[in-house]
């Protein structure tokens, strides 16, 4: 029999309107009154951090904002945080946004009370100890990083994405509030939703899950397929945004104990290389893994297929795999996300270098399916041609 274990520390707050709740929620675990805010442009213009600085103010909490994020987060934007947070005197970050600033905000917690940048401790020169207590506030419904172990930086010099990774970077409390997805423009609601999907499939099938993992995966498997139609076309539609946060969630809470695996390996390296919003680069390759996973895992594949409603109890197996391939394509394709041959800046001959990058990637060795640099060449070259 198999051993595993699970764990999640991080206290959840799931619910419309609980983000005014914050202040009250921040008193209770009493963790200081020095807060850094980290938050991106795009939500800040939308009016989503403003509300929730000021009720955090009114209750006596001194907070400064930090707000130099990319969409995929840099080492140089972390630690010019990390210095802020020292310079401020900060005794915790409050991360308000997508899975940039929360992966941001969980380097600058790591990186402020500790020196050192992000390649230290994501190649092991450096301890994780002595983290600021982490605070994920999420906008979007896609990373799950407000109950995880990880956060994914960008090497600026290598464009290299580097994975820091360690149970003492789960954040302390998540705070999940629906209303504040509803300004999320389609196309974001979109490519973050693909990314939920993603993480919940191969925190479901990948080498090290274990069936904690897989019941959390089905579960937002379910929900995700089912919502995200629904809230790409009516960004207002409360019961959609409330099940694709949830979703994000437990998709979170199902790779968060477990990993992701080659549609991430190779997303995260398209996304170093030219910057590509992460649910798309997951969204343009996860047909062709899924097809060349399921050669060699096909009963597994068809309860996938099962679970997100593509098949029926009665399909074969055969059928169902299948049905798994043509329906994910058919559902992206209704979310009008991209072909790899559209995106910006993709060339065939960068493939060598995607395929390295994708290789030096930690999750490689957890895919279902041991992967080599070939056949990662061949997933590229069919997604290509796609």
């Amino acid at each position: 029999m198999k051993s595993y274990s699970y764990f999640c520390s991080t206290r959840i707050e799931m619910g419309a309107g609980k983000s005014k709740e914050l202040p009250t929620l921040l008193h209770s675990i009493g963790e200081g009154s020095s807060i850094l805010m980290v938050s991106d442009p795009g939500v800040i213009r939308a009016g989503l951090v403003a509300p929730i600085q000021a009720a955090l103010e009114s209750a006596g909490y001194r907070v400064s904002l930090f707000d130099k994020l990319s969409q995929n987060p840099r080492d140089i934007e972390c630690l010019e945080g990390a210095t802020k947070f020292r310079d401020v005197s900060a005794d915790m970050v409050v991360a308000i946004g997508g899975g940039s600033a929360m992966d941001t905000g969980k380097a600058i917690a790591l990186c402020g009370p500790n020196g050192g940048t992000p390649a230290d401790y994501a190649d092991g020169r450096l301890a994780y100890e002595n983290i600021a207590p982490i605070i994920c506030v999420p906008t979007t419904a896609g990373t799950g990083s407000e109950v995880t172990r990880s956060s994914v930086i960008t090497e600026s010099t290598t464009h290299r994405k580097m994975t820091l990774k360690h149970a003492a970077l789960r954040p302390t409390l998540a705070v999940l509030d629906p209303v504040l997805t509803y300004s999320v423009p389609a196309s974001v609601t979109a490519a973050t939703g693909v990314d939920a999907l993603v993480h919940a499939i191969e925190g479901y099938t990948c080498k090290v899950t274990n069936p904690i993992s897989q019941a959390l995966g089905a579960k937002a498997m379910k929900s995700i397929v089912s919502a995200l139609p629904v809230a790409y076309a009516d960004g207002h539609n409360e019961a959609a945004r409330h099940a694709m946060l949830e979703g994000s969630l437990l998709a979170g809470l199902c790779f968060g104990s477990a990993d992701v695996a080659a549609v991430h390996c190779l997303a995260e390296a398209l996304g170093g290389m030219y910057d590509t919003p992460h649910g798309i680069a997951n969204s343009v390759f996860l047909p062709h893994v899924l097809r060349f996973n399921a050669a060699e895992n096909k009963a597994m594949h068809a309860d996938l297929a099962r679970y997100m409603g593509f098949a029926v109890d009665a399909d074969t197996d055969e059928l169902a795999v299948e049905k798994l391939i043509t329906g994910i394509a058919d559902w992206t394709a209704g979310l009008q996300i991209p072909k790899l041959k559209d995106l910006p800046g993709v060339k065939e001959e960068d493939f060598p270098r995607i395929v390295e990058l994708s290789m030096k990637n930690g999750s490689t060795p957890s895919n279902v399916r041991t992967i080599t640099a070939d056949d990662y060449l061949r997933i590229l070259e069919e997604a290509y041609r796609a």
